[in-house]
């Protein structure tokens, strides 16, 4: 039914297009090949041909397939004496049909002299096509021979000509480069040609082609041009743009581009004006000062009566003001008055752009503004709006009563689930940003899930009000909008539902007999999961046991269950069930790539999520993961608890033969490297796999645990224990190298031959840092943290930070050097920065927590400049953290 559907649509199409009579209604390829003939006729009548070749077309354009015999016998050779007509639009249509055919290399034999011809007619019509034509259907063999007449073609007088040679030029750097880098002069000429603006438009655009690999050529075009005034719009704005890589590389007459830029502000041209601003604004180390310029000619555009300049403008300024809010302030008056514009799209950048610029007293007056124009834009802008009062609300937390209201009526008006997701989104944000916004966030939200109508949306919500709510105030009026899910919603919202209240039961002790007696009506649901929850949560909170309450319902970690389901597939497989299945050691198992490509593809998207989760995030969870499969290794029973794990890090090229990676395991007085070995040798497989290397000087080997057996495409795991001294030193462990018994498998039987060799292979060397000694500690309110520590180990160093060429790229090397939590936000931030302000919170082997506060600023000289300051339980953790920054 879809395809009649798609047909019908299609037919709908041509009649609206062509009005009551439909032109292409009923063509079909029997029908044009048989009308074809009439090429063969000594009388041609134009018209007709024309109206056969529009059908022609049009059936190429739907993606018909013609026979080569089709194509050739009956339409290409018959329609070649067409040739002979000196009817114009009868010729354009016929060069266009041969390009659309695409005739093989003995076909075009036939046509090229005819064409070549016509390169050197009268007509410049006929010239053009040619050239088209010819660049389309010729081969190398056959380009060489009309060379001659292109380079003509690129400097002949006749702007239409011109352009075809230049354009056609592009087409054929694709396949023939070395060919059109001969035309350099040509080209030249053409680009210096001011009589003509689209030719130097094409002239310029084909000669960075020919040199944009040479960064050197490229420079010096772009400097050369710079410096005089092309008369064409278009080749202006085109070299704006390549003025903008050139300095993005790196040019050393960046300030010579600059003025550039800051001369086409005065272009006549808008189009030429509005290029040269946007360039600026984008620049990426541009300063205040140069910006100012470009901001004042886009506040000019603002009140342009073109649409296109408006929107344009406002758009620009809206980027700018994520990075420059208060050079955008200039602009506030011009963008209140837009918020009228009956084009909507405008209206919903100028009100992003003033919630990124407005001050905290202009918020309940912008407020009220949008409060009128929300049910006036569809959901997409919707969304744009609602992501900027985030921003704004991060940016005034004592505004967030407001803002939070706000959101709560537009998230009980009607809407799609992106519109809806966004606000409960970010409602998610202020709740766990604002602790003063926990409470009346709660309450909106448990509104909105008693009409909610998307489940995805309840459960999020569900899961928020079991984190959140039971550390509120009054916790128990949360309780009857939970368990109003129980009772009204579908069987996903009911579990979500079971779990909140056993958190609330776990947490609030004076709740837990009524909670105990709500989840044991769930015992009889229709659904097996929501019964399962409720008998199991009802049965540890009747425990009274803290441990199992603590462990079972409030501190459950997420599992990565890829792997276990991974190991369980391989445990059922091999059939020997002797031996319990070991969950502690299918959790932390390395991961095969199929079932990782797998996942990913059915996550749709989950690497784009797990951009926004930060090395110390993953970093903090790695060692809940861990800490039960270290336990049941009875030589690593004795280290005490666990302090924190490192990410892997690979030892050897992801393609080697033998895949390593380690991972760092923190004690208090011992480290265990824990070494994920995969062998990809289908014909080999490994035994009594260890890993032997050479202890730095302030350590010594204890135990190592080797890998038993290692079959090709299974990982295994082998481990070292080492006993450190004392201090947070930076260690090297050198000279690292696998030692293994090495026997051969038939891969068509999979017979493992007796016999063996004993095997080395050399592992790259292991360095333990600072970071590894380091866990984030996330702090909500960093300035209280700060404020209640004593400032008796303080530290304070301004550096010079050469080697980062950006105040994003230092803030990104501070946080991984130190291995610590960027608290309140400040681990993002803008790659156009000039200044800003880290926040790092952090707890040292030894439970000494430290915070870290780093301003930096771009200096005069681009090189970014940094005063640390360190706040510390003592004045070693104090001096290790300014050592680890300065090396």
């Amino acid at each position: 039914m879809s395809g009649f559907g798609g047909e019908k649509k299609d037919d709908d199409d041509d009649e609206r297009e062509g009005g009551a009579e439909r032109p292409f209604k009923g063509v079909d390829k029997a029908h044009v090949i048989q009308e074809a003939r009439m090429f063969n006729q000594p009388d041609v009548d134009p018209n007709k041909c024309i109206q056969l070749m529009t059908k022609l077309l049009y059936l190429l354009g739907k993606g018909e397939n013609f026979s080569s015999k089709e194509s050739t016998e009956s339409i290409f050779f018959p329609m070649t004496k067409l040739f002979q007509s000196k009817d114009e639009k009868l010729r354009r249509l016929m060069y266009l049909v041969i390009k659309e055919l695409k005739p093989d290399s003995d076909c075009v034999i036939i046509v090229t002299s005819t064409l070549t011809k016509d390169m050197n007619a009268t007509n410049d019509l006929f010239r053009a096509n040619a050239i088209r034509v010819l660049c389309t259907i010729t081969d190398t063999a056959m380009l060489t021979a009309i060379e001659r007449y292109l380079k003509q073609a690129i400097v002949d007088k006749q702007p239409l000509v011109a352009s075809a040679a230049l354009v056609a030029g592009m087409k054929l750097m694709k396949s023939n480069p070395d060919v059109v880098k001969r035309w350099v002069n040509e080209i030249n000429q053409a680009a210096n040609d001011k009589s003509a603006h689209m030719v130097q438009y094409h002239a310029l655009s084909l000669l960075y082609s020919i040199k944009r690999s040479d960064r050197l050529a490229v420079t010096k075009l772009v400097a050369g041009l710079a410096k005089t005034q092309l008369k064409s719009p278009l080749a202006q704005c085109l070299l704006i743009r390549y003025t903008v890589q050139v300095m993005a590389e790196g040019a050393q007459q960046e300030r010579t581009y600059y003025e550039f830029l800051e001369g086409c502000l005065r272009h006549r041209s808008e189009m030429v004006i509005f290029e040269a601003a946007r360039a600026i604004c984008q620049l990426p180390n541009v300063s205040q000062r140069e910006l100012t310029p470009a901001v004042t000619v886009l506040q000019l555009f603002l009140s342009s009566p073109k649409p296109s300049l408006r929107f344009a403008a406002v758009r620009a300024l809206n980027r700018v003001a994520m990075s420059f809010p208060l050079t955008v302030t200039l602009c506030n008056l011009d963008l209140e008055n837009m918020i009228s514009d009956s084009n909507r799209s405008i209206a919903t950048l100028a009100i992003t752009t003033l919630l990124k610029t407005g001050s905290e007293s202009q918020v309940e007056r912008l407020m009220k503004q949008i409060s009128t124009f929300m049910s006036e834009i569809a959901d997409e802008f919707k969304v744009m709006v609602v992501d900027a009062i985030r921003a704004l609300c991060l940016k005034y937390p004592q505004k967030h009563r407001v803002l939070i209201n706000f959101l709560s009526n537009v998230l009980r008006e009607e809407g799609g689930f992106e519109f809806k997701k966004s606000i409960v989104d970010t409602m998610l944000v202020l709740i766990n940003e604002i602790p003063d916004a926990v409470e009346p966030g709660l309450l909106h939200l448990c509104e909105f899930i008693e009409d909610c109508e998307f489940t995805y949306l309840s459960t999020q919500i569900l899961h928020l009000l079991g984190r959140k709510g039971p550390k509120t105030a009054h916790p128990g009026r949360y309780i009857r909008h939970i368990y109003n899910r129980i009772i009204l919603e579908n069987a996903t919202v009911r579990a979500s539902a079971v779990t909140s209240l056993a958190k609330f039961g776990a947490q609030v002790p004076s709740l837990r007999a009524n909670i105990i007696t709500l989840l044991r009506r769930c015992v009889h649901d229709a659904d097996d999961e929501v019964r399962d929850r409720a008998t199991f949560y009802a049965t540890v909170l009747s425990g009274e046991s803290e441990p199992l309450i603590k462990k079972f319902i409030v501190d459950v970690a997420p599992q990565k269950l890829d792997g276990v389901e991974k190991q369980l597939l391989d445990y059922v497989e091999a059939g020997d069930f002797s031996n319990p299945f070991n969950f502690a050691k299918a959790v932390v198992m390395p991961i095969p790539i199929s079932v990782q490509k797998a996942s990913a593809k059915q996550a749709g998207g989950g690497g784009a999520a797990d951009i926004g989760v930060s090395p110390t995030k993953k970093k903090e969870t790695g060692a809940a993961m861990y800490g039960e499969l270290l336990n049941a290794i009875p030589e690593f029973a004795g280290l005490g608890p666990l302090f924190t794990s490192s990410q892997p890090a690979p030892l050897t090229e992801s393609e080697a033969e033998y895949v390593v990676t380690c991972v760092k395991h923190m004690f208090e007085k011992h480290i265990v490297f824990h070494f994920n070995i995969k062998n990809t040798m289908e014909e080999e497989q490994l035994e009594n796999v260890m890993v032997n290397m050479d202890c730095d000087s302030k350590c010594q080997i204890q135990s190592s645990v080797p890998a038993e057996v290692i079959k090709f495409g299974a990982p295994g795991m082998a481990f070292v224990s080492v006993k450190r001294g004392e201090g947070m030193d930076n260690m090297f462990f050198k000279n690292c190298h696998l030692t293994f018994v090495k026997k051969e498998v038939d891969p068509s039987t999979g017979d493992v031959y007796p016999e063996g060799e004993d095997e080395e292979y050399p592992l790259d060397e292991i360095e333990v840092g600072f970071a590894d000694y380091t866990k984030p500690n996330p702090l909500p309110d960093f300035r209280a943290a700060w404020d209640a520590m004593t400032p008796d180990f303080d530290l304070t160093q301004i550096f010079r930070l050469d080697k980062h060429k950006s105040i994003a790229d230092a803030v990104t090397a501070i946080a991984e050097a130190l291995g610590m939590d960027a608290c309140e936000g400040s681990g993002t931030v803008s790659g156009a920065a000039r200044q800003h302000r880290l926040l790092l919170s952090g707890v040292l082997l030894g439970e000494q927590a430290a915070l870290v506060r780093a301003d930096l600023r771009s200096g005069a000289t681009n090189a970014v400049e940094m005063k640390l300051l360190i706040r510390a339980q003592s004045e070693p953790v104090s001096q290790a953290i300014l050592e680890a920054v300065s090396s």
